[in-house]
Formats: C-alpha cells, structure tokens, sequence
C-alpha cells in the first residue's frame, strides 16, 4: 500500500546501496549470496535512513515476520487497533490491511517488504499518539510549540527492548485530560449513533414560570444531554432550572438558569461539532505531551481564565481577559517560564500601537496622549514641543512612547513576566469593567488578570512566610521593583474548546480565534474520520 512504502524514485541507486550494505557481511574473497528476504528487506529500508541503519545493525534479521516474533507483532497490532479511539488516522497503520498482507505474503521477498512496512507503520503510529498528527505551526502560525518527538533511532530501538507492550503503553500523553477526552469521544460517538440529542430548539427564552411544549424540548434535550433526569415535566421548574445552570457553567456561559438566545444557541450545537472540539483537542494534547510542573500556570485562552496548578490540583484560579479577535493582537500559544513580576511597571508602548494608534493622533496633536512620555533611544524624557511629529512616518519615526507607573497604567501595578519573543505577559488593568463580560478578548495580545494581586500572592506564598506583606512593602513603595521567584513556573497558554472539569464533567468553549476550525480540517484532510467511530 503507498500509505506505508514510498514509490522508488532512484531504483538503481536504492538497489546497489542495499547491495553494498548486504555484502558488508559476506566474507572477504567469498561470493555475494543474499538471499531473498535481505535483498528485499534491504532495498525497501534503503528509502529512510533510520531504518536502513537500524536493520544494518541487525545483521538484517526480522522484528515482525520472523517465528520468533508473533508476540511482539500481536502486541503492535492490538495497539494499531485502538488508533480510532485516540482520534487518529488509521489508514496511515491499518491494522486490518496489514493482517491480510501478513496472510498473503507468499515469498522471502514479500515477508521482507512487510517487514519494512510494518516498521513504517510502526514509527508514524508512534510519531502520531506521542507528538500530533500535525505540525501547528503549518495550519496557524500563532500556535508556537516545539513538539515532543520521539527520535527514530529510541523509537526502533524500543522495538528490542525488554517491555515493548510497556513502551507502546506510555506513548499517549499521560495528562488526566487525555483519557478523559477519549470516553467523551466514544460517549458522542455513541449518542450520534443513536441520533444525536433530538431536536434543536426554537429560538425563544425559557424561565421559571414558561411552561408547554418549548420547555418539553428543552427538557428532553438536557436529558439527553446529560444535565437532567429522567423527567415528564411541562414546567419550567427548579430541576430544569438546576439543570439548565449545569449546562451554563459548563459551556462558559452566565449561570443565570434562564434559557435565553445565548444559552439556547449553545444549547443547539449538534454532537457531531462537540465531537469535533474534542477530536481536536485530543490532537492539542499530544502537542503538549510533556512534564508541565508540579506547579504552573494554566491559561485557556478559551475558557478567559488563568490558573495555578500545584500537583495537578487548582490552587487559584482568576479571570483573565485576552487578545482581540484581530490580526497581530490573537494571543499566541506556547509555553514557557515565569521568572519574576515586576511592581508598578512602567508601560513602554509596543512599537505596533506607538506608530498605527498614536503616531497619527500626535501629529494632528502634539499633547495628544498625555499620561504617555516620549523617549529616545536611550531612554530619555523628551519634550513634545521639541519634536515635528509630522515629518515621520510609521517606518522612520526615532521614538518610543512610556507610561510611568500610577494607578492608571495600562499595566495596572503589577506585571507578570516570563520573557518571550512575542513580548506576551500577564497583568494587572486599570479597565476592570471588562472581567464582567462572558467573552473576554479585548487586549492587544497580552493577558489581562481579573485578581493580580491575589495571583502574585500566591506565586510568592512557596517562597515567603508573609507573601501579602511582602508584596505589600512592594507595592506601597510606589518604586518600580522586580520581585524574582525562586522558582521559575512554567507558563502554559493554550487553546482548549473542550476540556474536562475537576471531577470529569466535559467543558466546551466558543472557538473564538477559528484556530480549532483549522485543526479540525487538517485532521481530517490527514485521514482522522470526520464524525463517529472510523473502522
């Protein structure tokens, strides 16, 4: 199959590599025998470098096809098995095909081009459960994450190891997360095979005291959904009401327990797009398949929350709120680590807003934008009625524009820094109105906290007996001061539409960017089934 063998586009050249390599064992004088399995085995490995090197080394001798290996090609097989369940594309290691081609090979040569197929299929299966199935990077370039690969060489020599069932075990990301993700991947699967959750709802608003046939349909589809018993109510009772407010917290929503426009269009989604959310958010998993820390900090920018981890529990969670949904200001995601805060920051203007928002007002204004100062390259205060704002243009003007600390400062007073290229921290805001808001995507890029001095308290708290006094002394200083934690956190920023809950229960967000729109379609145009179980 061409999934698994690439076409030969240097014949010749291929075979007298895989001649030469093979003749490395014949002795000195003696004559060239190879016998058929070698010779094909042989050429077929000279296409990949890796592999070629890795059955050298073997003298050539089989891991899948040979007597002694029924046991570890069952093993590798049952594991090809359970790709559907992990939302991957089983057709790059079909399991099935490669069971009938083991039954119809015939020849030496035809066992030794299984042989090398099978650990085709064997090194992408690895690559896929471990590190993605994509490169985020190719599909949007604001997801910046170097992904945790698996290098070929540890990867075939795992085939030999002393616990090959264990090794293919621990290939999927460890995260709690994960395995959670993949019963609500079976669970919807299930639901849609049965018909999904009924009906979609009118368009209309339901609360205590509505009653008739909207609230029927409402009520059956929260019990098909999950959020609501078995029930033969007509009333919009409290149980609906309870139940309409489950659904509301978990999909991120204002739990009011009424059933309005917002609600009800959530409400609505089919299980076919929450199974996509949770297909994608598999495939983020994997990119994120590393140790994470004891402690760290978590942002969903979907879910416009910032969270502190501390051995795999929430020990702080805040409010956040996030870029804009507008070229150059969507939050990226990486990770990285935190490595200080700084208290009453200073704001020096990114160049981006000094020359496209405020270049423009100042040259019609040379006050305009007072509480921000204008300083040259070395950091000095220069008076605006020296400077002819309007000879210079966004490419060529020479300063830079800073807001000294006070209590307005963009950054508010304090500053949260893990130093990237992207210039992304987390901060305090004078503009606090914003954390009210259900969807929070207001910044130019960075993340705005709705609890900045409760979350820098509980940074300090691993490293201080008096983390509120020694934030405080900071603070009341009214200096700008840098505070170093002893221990850097790392910092996640990630971008989960589906995510479970502290105790399990599937969370689902609005897919504000339209990356997980992306994800889902390179998924699927890689070969992961677009909706329910791939066989």
């Amino acid at each position: 199959m061409p999934v698994f063998s690439a076409p030969f586009r240097r014949p010749h050249l291929t075979f007298a590599l895989a001649l030469a390599v093979c003749g490395a064992f014949a002795a000195p004088g003696a004559a060239q025998v190879i016998d058929p399995f070698t010779q094909s085995l042989a050429v077929a490995a000279a296409e990949d470098e890796a592999i070629a090197s890795f059955y050298a080394a073997r003298a050539y001798q089989p891991v899948w096809t040979g007597a002694a290996d029924a046991e570890r090609r069952q093993q590798l097989l049952a594991a090809f098995v359970t790709a559907a369940d992990h939302g991957l594309p089983v057709q790059r290691y079909d399991a099935r095909a490669l069971a009938d081609a083991f039954r119809a090979a015939v020849t030496e040569g035809d066992r030794g081009r299984l042989e090398v197929r099978m650990t085709r299929a064997y090194l992408t299966f690895v690559h896929d459960l471990h590190s993605g199935v994509l490169d985020p990077k190719r599909i949007d370039p604001t997801i910046v994450r170097d992904l945790p690969r698996i290098p070929a060489a540890a990867s075939l020599a795992a085939i030999t190891g002393p616990d090959f069932q264990g090794w293919l075990a621990a290939l999927p990301p460890s995260a709690p997360a994960y395995a959670q993700l993949i019963k609500a991947k079976l669970r919807l699967e299930g639901q849609i095979a049965k018909g999904g959750w009924g009906p979609a709802l009118a368009k209309t608003t339901l609360q205590p005291g509505s009653s008739g046939e909207a609230v029927v349909a409402l009520r059956d589809r929260l019990v098909a959904m999950g959020y609501l018993g078995r029930s033969s109510t007509r009333e919009f009772d409290g149980e609906v009401q309870k139940a309409v407010q489950r659904f509301q917290v978990s999909h991120g929503l204002e739990p009011d327990g009424i059933a309005d426009e917002s609600t009800i269009a959530e409400i609505n989604v089919a299980p076919e797009a929450r199974l996509q959310s949770v297909l994608v958010a598999l495939e983020r998993e994997r990119w994120i398949n590393i140790p994470r820390g004891k402690r760290h900090i978590w942002v969903n920018l979907t879910d416009f929350t910032a969270r502190i981890m501390d051995d795999g529990k929430e020990t702080f969670v805040t409010r956040a709120v996030i870029g804009k949904e507008v070229k150059d200001q969507r939050t990226p995601e990486f990770s990285d680590e935190m490595e200080y805060m700084v208290v009453n920051p200073s704001w020096s203007v990114p160049r981006s807003i000094t020359t496209k928002e405020y270049l423009p007002l100042l040259k019609k204004n040379p006050n305009a934008a007072g509480h921000l100062q204008i300083v040259d390259r070395n950091g000095r205060v220069v008076s605006r009625g020296s400077v002819n704002f309007g000879k210079y243009t966004a490419a060529n003007f020479p300063f830079a524009m800073r807001q000294p600390p006070s209590d307005g400062n963009a950054l508010g007073l304090v500053k949260f820094m893990f130093p990237n290229q992207w210039n992304i921290y987390l901060h305090d805001t004078p503009s606090k109105s914003l954390f009210d808001r259900e969807v929070r995507a207001f910044s130019h890029g960075c993340i705005r906290l709705g609890q900045p001095f409760e979350f820098a308290q509980a940074l300090l708290a691993v490293q201080s007996d008096d983390p509120v006094g020694m934030f405080k002394a900071a603070l009341s200083s009214g200096r700008e001061q840098a505070l170093k934690l002893e221990q850097h956190v790392p910092v996640h920023l990630v971008y989960f539409t589906a995510f479970p809950g502290a105790k399990g229960e599937m969370n689902y967000r609005r897919d504000i960017y339209g990356r997980d729109a992306l994800i889902h379609d390179a998924l699927i145009e890689a070969g992961v089934a677009p909706g329910g179980h791939q066989g």
